[in-house]
């Protein structure tokens, strides 16, 4: 855009970033339902992909010098081909049951992005107004506490982070870690102090935060620190764009990171869980199980019967959870579904918001098996269905079917919203062993007089609940 004049370049450039903006808001409403999710990415992506076009386009800085813009060029041109190639070859390979370290690896990236912006702006000392010093503060301490604890989250997901590190006075380090992070962006973002040795002491304070913050958590509560994440990332993005003047770094942040914020409610709301509790109260992991109220004894059941008895039922509700993705069943879940819709079964999945390791985990599963989005149900749709359902298949779930969230209030999950399996005619769960789920509670479900356990792994029992359909013939 060299050879037109500024306001027409600049009319142009907001024109592009203007409909950057509607492909955005476009791509996230589709993405809100499964079958017009892979649309919303593409939309959102060909967004993305104009916005980083008119980045090249734009007006140069002219007070630079020729070969310091065409190695800036050559370096942006570089970074991207790398990251492009990075996140094609992981994305092509990643396994589904991977998906949520995938999430979690990539919104880090995200935060740390930001944070590397506002680590540019204020070691070059370029901000010299009060405003744009505190919004490239406000951005670098948020994205790097996101890309910390982003990378904490992946090593929980993943397994290389096995338990939570709980002490005494955790709460009050994490405290005086915030107060030190604030004192020094506050002296940077007022020019008071923005030394270089200032500077890495502020981000080094926010990585430490990001880490102190997560360590802590439970597995089970992976999901809303997921979502929080995603919003802070978009939030840290939001302000560096401000700082920059860059209006699709200002869009795209604020989409992310209200949709991560909005998320971020539904999954609390779901757990019944307020996010202070999540954040602070170490709830998800312990290495002790909560006490329950249960009473009698778990009730065994062969592959060869329960298959019998879902073959002649009239209606099945799969509820899926972690240990599906564990077992990676999700294929044969589905074979045994058509299997029994072939003999005239009526069957159903439900979804539970939190089921799984980050939201919608269950609904990729399920996708990429290739289960129609019309026999899968959420909590809301699906739960008033069990009182009429022959045989509910709990696959791997396990908090989210606890029937003690419904009667004990003294229990850690009383008042979350629960699908109500136990309400069906017969239970069939599919589980590894006898222990408890993510939050360490005895599932009260397990010891019903209707509930049938069938142990084993995952994918091993489906198939023979598979073998044992075929056979009635």
């Amino acid at each position: 855009m060299s050879s037109l004049s500024p306001d027409v370049a600049a009319n142009l450039i907001n024109a592009a970033y203007l409909l950057v903006a509607f492909l955005f808001i476009f791509g996230l409403k589709r993405m809100s339902a499964p079958s017009t999710a892979r649309g919303g990415i593409l939309w959102a992506g060909v967004g993305m992909l104009i916005a980083t076009a008119v980045t090249f386009l734009a007006p140069s800085d002219h007070s630079l010098a020729s070969s310091t813009l065409s190695t800036n060029m050559v370096l942006v041109i570089l970074a991207i081909a790398i990251g492009g190639a990075a996140a094609w070859y992981s994305g092509r390979k990643v396994a589904m049951t991977d998906m949520p370290q995938m999430i979690a690896l990539y919104n880090g990236m995200g935060g740390g992005a930001a944070a590397a912006i506002a680590a540019v702006e204020l070691y070059s000392g370029h901000n010299t107004s009060l405003v744009a010093g505190t919004l490239a503060v406000l951005g670098g301490l948020i994205g790097a506490v996101s890309f910390s604890g982003s990378g904490i989250a992946f090593g929980k997901l993943q397994g290389l982070i096995r338990k939570s590190f709980r002490f005494s006075g955790q709460q009050i380090i994490n405290l005086a870690i915030v107060t030190s992070a604030i004192i020094l962006g506050g002296l940077i973002a007022t020019g008071a102090h923005s030394e270089p040795m200032i500077v890495t002491l502020f981000f080094l304070s926010a990585l430490v935060l990001g880490i102190t913050m997560t360590l802590p958590i439970g597995g089970a509560d992976m999901p809303v620190v997921i979502s929080l994440y995603n919003a802070l990332t978009g939030l840290a993005v939001a302000f560096e764009g401000f700082v920059l003047n860059n209006a699709a770094m200002i869009i795209a942040g604020t989409v992310v990171g209200s949709a991560g914020t909005l998320l971020t409610q539904l999954m609390a709301k779901a757990m019944n869980r307020s996010l202070a509790n999540v954040l602070f109260a170490g709830f998800g992991e312990s290495s002790v199980a909560v006490a329950g109220t249960t009473t009698g004894s778990q009730k065994p059941i062969e592959a060869s019967d329960a298959g019998v008895m879902m073959a002649f039922a009239q209606k099945v509700i799969v509820v899926p959870g972690y240990g599906l993705a564990v077992a990676q069943a999700q294929h044969k879940v589905w074979e045994l579904a058509q299997l029994l819709s072939d003999h005239g079964v009526i069957v159903k999945f439900a979804i539970h918001p939190v089921a799984g390791r980050m939201p919608g985990h269950m609904n990729v599963l399920l996708a990429e098996a290739g289960v129609p989005y019309d026999l899968i149900s959420d909590l809301e749709e699906i739960n008033a269905e069990f009182e009429t359902c022959d045989v509910a298949l709990i696959i791997g779930a396990n908090d989210v079917v606890n029937p003690v969230a419904r009667t004990d209030k003294s229990s850690p999950i009383y008042g979350m919203p629960i699908l109500n399996a136990d309400k069906s005619k017969n239970v069939i769960v599919i589980k590894r062993g006898q222990g408890q789920g993510f939050s360490g509670i005895e599932n009260a479900l397990f010891y019903l007089d209707n509930t049938r356990m069938l142990y084993g792994d995952a994918q091993a029992a489906v198939n023979q609940l598979i073998l044992s359909v075929k056979s009635v013939g």
